[in-house]
């Protein structure tokens, strides 16, 4: 792409965000530092002042457990406090420190129903001072969604919203429309190779499902680092994301 491509569709992704009222844009963007990746959203990153969505590929616990560290990954780069809103206490603290989200920065705020998710959420959000909200949630409506999206740009604070589920029924609610800014999903991979026995760093299958202003997208990649990095794995075919397959679409 040419540079005077590259500026133009910038100038197009601007002007839509104005229109739409988003004001992720001055905000600011939390880069992954991977330029494939980065490159795919508007801005370069992932943006604050936004609600984001993530899921496991399947209906299994496995791929629900990556998607919740590469969540943490995220987490663990920005900063100030995060606060992580659920109704189960399941998080298992030491995975999380390993992709560099460390206790004392978590704040967990615990529900008895999703209702109760929804609403710490919005007043997490509403207070400014953090650096993300977290919360798991098996369904989050439009309604609520929206609620979610127009604090976060009111604060600037980032909003994820991580979706877990028990049963495969529950995993069709993640198909409908909601007001997030982009949508993931995170299948688990066969480790990287290594030149001798052992086993080496996970990978992770991203697929970029939705993006305001952008391209639906995938990237083979390696699991967070204990800073919640992520490196293109080098079992890419091009070592770039492909939008050629069929994803489903939100």
């Amino acid at each position: 792409m040419t540079a005077a491509r590259q500026r133009v569709i910038c100038d197009l992704r601007d002007r839509i965000a104005a229109m739409e009222g988003v004001s992720a844009r001055r905000a600011g963007c939390l880069p992954f530092g991977v330029p494939e990746i980065d490159a795919a959203l508007p801005g370069g990153g992932l943006a604050y002042g936004a609600l984001h969505e993530f899921a496991g590929g399947g209906s299994g616990t496995v791929d629900g457990a990556a998607a919740a560290l590469f969540v943490a990954g995220i987490a663990a780069r920005t900063k100030g406090q995060v606060a992580w809103c659920l109704t189960r206490p399941d998080l298992f603290m030491p995975s999380l420190a390993r992709v560099g989200l460390h206790p004392d920065r978590v704040v967990f705020v615990e529900g008895d129903k999703e209702e109760d998710v929804l609403s710490s959420m919005e007043e997490c959000l509403s207070f400014g001072g953090l650096g993300v909200v977290v919360g798991e949630l098996v369904r989050m409506p439009m309604t609520a969604s929206r609620r979610l999206q127009l604090v976060a740009e009111k604060t600037g604070t980032m909003a994820i919203a991580v979706r877990r589920w028990r049963r495969q029924t529950e995993a069709n609610d993640f198909g409908q429309p909601t007001a997030s800014t982009t949508r993931w999903r995170v299948s688990v991979m066969p480790s990287e190779e290594l030149p001798v026995p052992g086993v080496g760093r996970p990978q992770w299958f991203l697929e970029l499902m939705r993006v305001k202003a952008g391209e639906c997208a995938e990237f083979l990649v390696r699991a967070c680092d204990d800073k919640g990095r992520i490196h293109l794995s080098s079992g890419s075919a091009d070592g770039s994301h492909s939008s050629g397959r069929s994803l489903h679409s939100a």
